[in-house]
């Protein structure tokens, strides 16, 4: 049976696709962004995921304020960078997994979320970014993808209670597909960042360190955390950490915190990064 073992989260800020594009990730001054995913690419190689559970936010590419989902998933055979304004990005096109996902969609509908299924798109840096500073620059991504798309642009997004109970429905989902598959979730997006309006560049650093904190063994206090509590203590794109309780309602209740890399400022973003494994319980 397939088996969700680890989950990942991190931030996916544009600028970090940026610079691997040009070639410039080795330089000395942005050593201290992309040391802490040294660790990541070296524990990456080791558990060889078979499918990613991406979960990002579209950034007006693949959807506008003419459709705005919720909830989408994706369940085509592959997708394509987006040009977001200044060209795709020069990485390998995304493979899809639809067997799994059409699997995974049916019981996510079945369990009461009704998700929009999206067969053809392209995807922007919400998903790409992760991709590169996890496996790097290769030739093929060395897993295939399923992504989910959740609405952290247009008020109202999912509550971070939604958000969760999705995770743990994309769990049961998963535990029930036939085939022999290492499944990871990475939850992507924040941290604290405002992009626009008096408050732009706002950086709050206790307040990322404090949700990573809580993320791990009292993440149903994060799940009452209102968007407008985000976008007060967190920006108005601080709210794309919603994102991150899909994947950690998607683990065990009980998950070992393997590693941890925190920065300020990347752009005008906080970057976050964490990864968990499960510990597996009889009963879990």
């Amino acid at each position: 049976m397939a088996k969700i073992t680890c989950g990942l989260g991190t931030s996916h800020i544009p600028l970090l696709g940026h610079i691997i594009d040009k070639g410039d990730s080795g330089d000395e001054k942005w050593a201290p962004i992309f040391d802490g995913y040294q660790f990541t690419k070296k524990w990456i190689r080791e558990q060889k995921p078979d499918v990613v559970v991406l979960v990002y936010n579209d950034h007006a590419t693949a959807f506008d304020m003419k459709v705005i989902p919720t909830f989408a998933i994706g369940c085509g055979e592959e997708y394509h960078p987006a040009d977001e304004g200044y060209g795709a990005r020069p990485v390998p096109t995304v493979k899809g997994a639809p067997k799994l996902a059409w699997h995974i969609t049916e019981s996510l509908i079945k369990q009461g979320f009704d998700m929009t299924i999206v067969n053809e798109m392209d995807v922007d840096h919400g998903l790409t970014v992760p991709l590169s500073m996890v496996f790097g620059e290769v030739e093929e991504w060395p897993c295939q993808v399923i992504p989910l798309a959740v609405n952290t642009v247009v008020y109202p997004a999912p509550t971070g209670d939604r958000c969760l109970a999705l995770g743990k429905a994309i769990r049961a989902a998963v535990e029930q597909f036939p085939e022999d598959l290492n499944v990871q979730v990475w939850g992507t997006g924040g941290m604290s960042h405002q992009l626009l309006g008096e408050r732009a560049g706002l950086i709050n650093q206790e307040w990322d360190l404090a949700f990573l904190d809580d993320l791990k063994s009292d993440y149903e206090k994060l799940g009452a955390i209102s968007q407008v509590e985000y976008i007060r203590e967190s920006g108005t794109e601080g709210s794309e950490m919603v994102m991150w309780l899909i994947m950690r309602g998607a683990l065990n209740h009980e998950v070992n915190e393997i590693h941890r890399h925190y920065h300020v400022p990347v752009s005008n973003t906080a970057l976050g990064h964490l990864i968990y494994e499960n510990v597996d319980k009889k009963g879990e």
